[in-house]
This record gives structure tokens, C-alpha cells and sequence, in this order.
């Protein structure tokens, strides 16, 4: 069956038509099958289902949102539904009022049509349709540096054309009741990208910063000395969190996205690796395995941790490329650093930035070369950059104070605290 299936997937990135057909095909059964859970189930208005990257993760706004729930008092008769694709992965907020289920099961569906609240960061199933009465809050998942959805005009992915994105884009945003923007920029990008003035939606935006980054102004060195060890790192070297975004065009059949490692671990161990480790985390779409055993105690993989916010808070410095990550990273006031070795071909081929790179928090690397000379000189950066850093985080993160879950849940569920 896998080589059927990357069979059809090397014709659907050669043949549009085919790939349009084929994904044509696959909705409307997936439809046929969610429609008899829509027809079945009645909504509950005191039940709220989260999921987070397709079942992936247990981590970013949801996680900060529904933590926060289980601490008010106007949500003691609710039920809360996690979804993920292997639940025993995730180490998830225990509560009486937590029910589990695994993701595209039958679980699954009857609590989807029987939620009155969806609360998710990404794209949902296009099957999921919504019934009378049902709330969508679409949480995304960062500030976006790299252009999104509408704002693509080129396009290198193998996957979809722009045409497709933009209409995949309008399925899934004609069901939006809320979305959460953490600053006037991002409420600028998100209504232009997700293409919510045409779709009628452009009041729907909750401009009270991110949930995601609550925990970041919540935490002490206790917590974080309880995350070292959690992690199995040392406390007595400085740690570098090295955190890679995907590329559109790198794809294989069968497997899903891939990341061909380009930074110099081996260089980065000889020069760095007395006083450093590296904490690796590639981004969720990345399927392949990359093989890291050769870097022991140096380089620790951390792809399957679940909580981007225990990486940025056990680190002091962050490496990172096209990600949006260091948008959220920002708030901690730690050194970043770009390592954009294929600038070039991502800027004119792939996605193309909505900001200017003058804007960046720190220094921006091409080769191994210069990112080792500003490892070594950080403390140089680090005064170079002051100004900058403390403009960039004025401009984008001036709602973040720990505060934002309870001021999202508070225009949610308002008719809650009317009483």
C-alpha cells in the first residue's frame, strides 16, 4: 500500500489535473462518512474540542487556553476533548473533565459535529463542515514572516498550486467565527492572507495577543532548571535551540516533507562544543528521520517534544531560518540568529517575507562560516542589536504579558461572564 500510495503521489506533483481529480474523489467519500456523525449527534454547548497541528502536538494557544479554563470557575460543567494521532504521546493536563480521543476515528467525528466550540491552530479537515450554532476558533500557529495562503504569488511547492492554496485557503476560512491576533501587524496579515474580507469575515479577529506565549512571562529558573532535566541536558553548558522551518519543495512520495540538514554540526561540535549543546527541533511537517547519533551529548533532538516554550525557555540563543519562531522567541530578550544559507532561491522561488530583513532581531548568516563568527562574538551582536530588538518587539509583541488566554476566553465565551 505505501508504494501505491507514493505512486499516486509522484503522479499528483507531475499532473495537476489528475492530483484535482484524485483530491476530488477523496472529499466527497470523506464527506459521505463525517455527514452520518453530523446527521446523529446534536451540538453540546458545554462541550470544546481542541486540536493542534492535526492531531500532532499538545502545545501552542489551545493548550494555554484550555490550561487556563480548568483554573475558572465558569467552565466547571464543561467537557474538554483532545484530539491527537497517538494519544499516548501526549502528557496532557489531567482533568474529570478530559476526554481523549484519537484523531479520524469514530470518536473523533461524533465529538467534532457534537462540539459547540472548535479550538484549533491550523488548517481542519475540509470534510469538517460545520452545523447551525457551532464556533470556530482558529488560534494559528505564530507570526508569520514568510507569506501565507493569498499573500503567495510564487510558489515553488510540489504539492499545490497557488490557485489550489487559495482555494483550500477559502473552505477552511468560511468557517471561522473568531481569530486570534497577537498585534496590529499580524491582524493586517491574517486578513489579507486568509482572504477574510471577501469571505466576510473580516470582524472576527481577537487582537489580544497570544495565548501561546503566556507561559513565557509565567515561568521562574526553578521551572526551568525542571525542563534541563526533563530534557537530559546539562546545566552547566550554554544551550543553543537550532530551529529549522520546512521547504516547500522538498518532498518525497510516501513520506512527506524532508529537511536536508545544511548546518555544519560536525564544525559547529569541534569549535562549540566545550561550553554549548544544541537542542534540534525541525518543524512539524518534517517526516524524515535525521540520524543525530554521531553528536551525542552535543546535538539532542527534540522533535517529538511537545512544548516549543520549554525549548525557547531552556536556551540562550536561537538559531532559526525562515521560521516564525523567533516572533514568539522575542519575548524572552535572548539572542537570535539567522541562518539563511538558501536565501536566495527561498526568497525569489518559494514564499518570499513580509517584512524587510532590516527588521530582524539579530544577524543573518549565509555560510557556516558567519554563523560560527557570530556565535563566537555574540556578546558584540547582543549590543549591535539592542535597539532593533527592542523596536522589533514595540512593533510585534506588544500584547504579550501573560495575560492573553484569560482576554481571549473572555470575548469567546462572553455570554459566560455576562452573568
Amino acid at each position: 500500500m505505501k508504494k501505491i500510495k507514493a505512486m499516486i503521489i509522484d503522479i499528483c506533483k507531475k499532473n495537476v489535473v489528475f492530483r484535482k481529480m484524485i483530491r476530488f474523489f477523496r472529499l466527497f467519500f470523506k464527506k459521505l462518512n463525517y455527514l452520518k456523525y453530523k446527521l446523529k449527534y446534536k451540538v453540546d454547548d458545554k462541550t470544546i474540542f481542541f486540536e493542534v497541528y492535526d492531531g500532532r502536538n499538545y502545545t501552542c494557544s489551545p493548550k494555554a487556553i484550555y490550561e487556563k479554563m480548568l483554573t475558572m470557575k465558569e467552565f466547571k460543567d464543561f467537557k474538554f476533548i483532545w484530539a491527537f494521532n497517538d494519544p499516548s504521546k501526549h502528557d496532557v493536563m489531567k482533568d474529570k473533565r478530559l476526554v481523549i480521543v484519537k484523531t479520524n476515528t469514530k470518536d473523533y467525528y461524533k465529538y467534532i459535529s457534537s462540539s459547540k466550540y472548535w479550538i484549533v491552530n491550523s488548517i481542519m479537515d475540509e470534510c469538517i463542515t460545520k452545523k447551525k450554532g457551532q464556533v470556530y476558533v482558529q488560534c494559528w500557529h505564530g507570526t508569520p514572516l514568510k507569506r501565507l495562503r493569498y499573500d503567495i504569488e510564487v510558489n515553488g511547492a510540489v504539492l499545490n498550486t497557488i490557485e489550489e492554496i487559495r482555494k483550500r485557503n477559502d473552505r477552511d476560512a468560511v468557517k471561522f467565527d473568531y481569530f486570534i491576533s497577537p498585534s496590529k501587524y499580524c491582524t493586517e496579515k491574517f486578513t489579507s492572507a486568509f482572504n477574510l474580507i471577501a469571505l466576510g469575515k473580516k470582524n472576527i479577529i481577537i487582537e489580544e495577543g497570544y495565548p501561546r506565549n503566556d507561559s513565557l512571562f509565567n515561568r521562574g529558573k526553578k521551572d526551568i532548571d525542571k525542563i534541563k532535566d526533563k530534557l537530559g541536558i546539562p546545566k552547566d553548558k550554554k544551550v543553543i535551540c537550532y530551529l529549522p522551518t520546512f521547504r516547500d519543495n522538498q518532498h518525497t512520495s510516501g513520506v512527506g516533507y524532508t529537511y536536508n540538514l545544511a548546518i555544519d554540526f560536525d564544525s559547529l561540535k569541534k569549535r562549540f562544543g566545550k561550553d554549548y549543546v544544541i537542542l534540534f527541533k525541525p518543524h512539524y511537517f518534517i517526516a524524515n528521520k535525521i540520524d543525530l547519533s554521531k553528536y551525542k551529548n552535543f546535538v539532542y533532538n527534540v522533535a517529538n517534544y511537545d512544548e516549543i516554550n520549554d525549548i525557547y525557555l531552556a536556551s540562550d540563543l536561537l538559531i532559526t531560518d525562515y521560521s516564525s519562531v523567533f516572533f514568539d522567541y522575542a519575548n524572552l530578550n535572548r539572542p537570535v540568529m539567522f541562518y539563511m544559507y538558501d536565501f536566495d532561491d527561498y526568497k525569489n522561488n518559494l514564499r518570499d517575507f513580509y517584512i524587510s530583513l532590516d527588521e530582524l532581531p539579530g544577524p543573518i548568516a549565509k555560510t557556516q562560516k558567519e554563523l560560527e563568527d557570530y556565535i563566537v562574538n555574540i556578546d558584540k551582536s547582543i549590543s549591535k542589536y539592542k535597539k532593533t530588538y527592542d523596536k522589533f518587539n514595540d512593533k510585534y509583541n506588544y500584547l504579550d504579558d501573560g495575560n492573553a488566554s484569560e482576554r481571549v476566553i473572555r470575548v469567546v465565551f462572553d455570554n459566560l461572564f455576562k452573568k
